[in-house]
């Protein structure tokens, strides 16, 4: 039996991370950010665009009854959904473009998970105070009415965030105003309540309690990102050769050389994260450059130049070791590989617009009936049946033209119709049901198989589509 003394312990324990307040440009961009992304979260639900009288007046509405994803003036309909997957073609080559110029700047300023961890932080910080206070409380082991006090009041706020967070991601998938006083009312459908619920306890439990455990051990980026990066991909990082040996600063005379870092511990007291970025890149750091903003504060109270902590690529090391000033930003960032990125983001992006513009304002499927291939009628004639698909994406009623281009001798009825024309209504879909007759003794009667093309035009704007299919004859 093996020592259990001896035994290594593969579990850690989660230590808790108190992040300090800091300012300065890299946090006040953080607090744009957050501030735009989460108001583009609630807000957009409840932005109203008028599509007509038969269509959802919401902007940006995911209508799974309808099955269509509605996105203002756009409209995706179920077999559009290469639009779709385009765009999560285009998220992804961003991924890669910004990963391979500044590291993971999307997990330090734009990822979900970032977003509302600040948020819950804010919050934590606004009730408990700052990071010493917050420590304090975390460390005091008897529960007085004041650390009750705190403790609820930030948990509730915690749980308000994220019943607005689940709220505002059921209002994607219905009319807004509406959902919202079937909710209050208790009418609305228990699916809206569970979701809520669900999003809500994740929520508060990501960004209020597992915080960096998500981004460590959940998410799989950061094994991923090394793949994105090389040597002149700018990341947050420590200038060593400028800041070492580091030591408390001295300012005696006879005092031994040091380097700029004065060991004031502000980088890692400031990290969400909980590292120390002088160790070097590790797979913790999100690159979200709080720790920049500490040591630049640091480094201008004791009087020396900002940026030993900063935005640095590796290639960068050897050079500013010899004494040449940093490289210009701009060269790392156009470099082959952005390049390349750059490019195929742009070919996939005007692509989804070209195909935007020219899809048709309705489409057409053809089926021919198989079972038989084909009818022969009482007076010697042949009758094939087809099944056409007709598909309205306007917001009224549209009459269809179907017509036929093939051997002169056939002859097209539409089954329920007068005529050649079909009332399709708006915003939907209708099957219409057409005959194509062969006279006795025609071309297309005897042959086994005629080109045919149906020719489908829209009779209010003159748009026309066709589709190709072939004529069953008794192939004689």
């Amino acid at each position: 039996m093996p020592d259990s003394q001896n035994t290594p312990n593969l579990f850690a324990a989660r230590e808790p991370v108190f992040p300090r307040r800091v300012t300065g440009y890299f946090r006040n961009l953080k607090w744009v950010i957050m501030a735009v992304t989460l108001g583009i979260y609630y807000l957009v639900p409840w932005i109203r665009w008028d599509r007509g009288p038969n269509l959802p007046d919401q902007a940006v509405l995911v209508d799974m009854a309808s099955r269509r994803f509605f996105f203002f003036w756009i409209e995706i309909w179920p077999h559009e959904f290469y639009f779709v997957a385009g765009l999560l073609i285009m998220a992804g080559l961003g991924l890669f473009l910004f990963t391979s110029a500044l590291g993971r700047v999307w997990c330090g300023y734009a990822c979900p998970q970032t977003v509302w961890t600040d948020l819950f932080i804010l919050v934590e910080r606004w009730v408990e105070g700052d990071r010493n206070a917050r420590l304090r409380l975390h460390r005091q082991k008897k529960w007085d009415f004041r650390k009750v006090r705190l403790r609820t009041t930030k948990t509730i706020l915690w749980i308000l965030i994220g019943l607005a967070t689940g709220g505002a991601w059921v209002f994607y998938f219905a009319d807004a105003p509406t959902l919202l006083v079937q909710l209050v009312t208790g009418q609305a459908h228990p699916i809206a309540y569970s979701s809520m619920a669900i999003l809500t306890a994740t929520t508060v439990f990501f960004g209020g309690y597992a915080r960096e455990q998500i981004c460590i051990y959940a998410c799989p980026w950061p094994r991923i990102q090394a793949a994105m990066m090389d040597e002149d991909t700018l990341t947050v990082a420590y200038r060593d050769w400028r800041g070492e040996p580091r030591g408390k600063l001295k300012k005696a005379e006879n005092a031994p050389p040091q380097g700029d870092c004065i060991d004031c511990m502000a980088c890692v007291n400031v990290c969400p994260m909980g590292i120390d970025i002088r160790d070097g890149q590790q797979m913790e750091c999100i690159t979200c450059a709080l720790c920049i903003d500490a040591c630049d504060d640091v480094m201008d109270k004791v009087g020396k130049s900002r940026g030993l902590i900063d935005y640095v690529a590796l290639s960068d090391e050897p050079h500013e070791r010899a004494g040449n000033p940093p490289k210009p930003t701009w060269k790392h960032i156009l470099r082959t590989r952005t390049l390349i990125y750059t490019a195929l983001w742009s070919l996939v992006g005007v692509l989804l617009i070209v195909a935007l513009f020219m899809r048709s304002a309705f489409d057409v499927t053809v089926a021919p009936v198989r079972n038989p291939t084909f009818v022969t009628l009482s007076d010697g004639a042949i009758r094939n049946t087809y099944e056409i698909r007709l598909r309205n994406k306007h917001g009224d009623m549209r009459p269809f033209e179907i017509s036929i281009k093939g051997d002169t001798a056939l002859q097209v009825s539409l089954e329920g119709n007068q005529d050649d024309t079909v009332l399709v209504p708006a915003d939907a879909t209708q099957l219409q049901r057409v005959y194509v007759v062969a006279p006795k003794g025609s071309e297309a009667a005897l042959d086994s198989l005629t080109d045919l093309r149906f020719w489908i035009q829209d009779t209010t704007t003159g748009d026309r589509v066709h589709k190709d299919t072939v004529f069953h004859g008794k192939g004689e």
